[in-house]
């Protein structure tokens, strides 16, 4: 199972023309919203008058993605963009719980669609805490039977020098996905089993 994938981009516009950029964005979320896996898309610029743009969209999972971003429909609309002085200077994907993680949005925002808002603080914390207990019981009970004599500050730098990256890389990505029903308000998977 492929987590969705939020796809940020900063563009850099030239003053004068935010008529043009935002009729050329909505015309690109008119063709990615005929592809399948589209879960939305829109915009976030820092200040009303700021030429620097945030463009997110989503689609369910990298493949749907790719099939977005390898189509002819998708380069049209990018060669469309000439003449209108659009730069882009950044480009970065986003899955599982590094989505939480967005960049701010302070004053003029337009919502197009946009992907459901991250999932309430103590959901993400609980989701953390299920995942980190059981793995730092684990790493507490082998290093007691291996290294007892261990010094604190030894046993807690190699501890979550071995945590973090197994937390980041494979327990969270796992317990966003399964609990993913619960962090957005959904019925549970086995619910919608059976009213389907």
């Amino acid at each position: 199972m492929n987590a969705p994938v939020t796809v940020s981009i900063t563009r850099h516009l030239d003053p004068g023309r935010e008529a043009e950029m935002m009729s050329w964005m909505n015309a690109g979320i008119g063709l990615a919203e005929r592809f399948p896996g589209f879960l939305g898309a829109g915009w976030v610029r820092p200040e009303t008058d700021s030429e620097t743009w945030h463009v997110l969209y989503r689609f369910a999972d990298p493949g749907s993605l790719a099939g977005w971003e390898s189509s002819h429909e998708r380069q049209w609309w990018r060669d469309a963009s000439t003449g209108l002085g659009i730069v882009e200077s950044r480009v970065e994907r986003r899955t599982g719980i590094e989505g939480w993680f967005g960049d701010p949005a302070t004053r003029d925002v337009r919502d197009l669609r946009l992907p459901p808002a991250a999932p309430p603080r103590y959901k993400q914390a609980t989701v953390i805490w299920l995942a980190f207990f059981p793995l730092n019981l684990l790493v507490s009970w082998i290093y007691a039977q291996v290294a007892p004599d261990l010094s604190l500050l030894a046993r807690g730098l190699s501890s979550t020098l071995l945590m973090t990256p197994v937390m980041t890389y494979a327990v969270l990505p796992w317990m966003t996905r399964r609990l993913s029903w619960w962090l957005h308000g959904e019925p549970p998977p086995w619910r919608r089993a059976v009213t389907a």
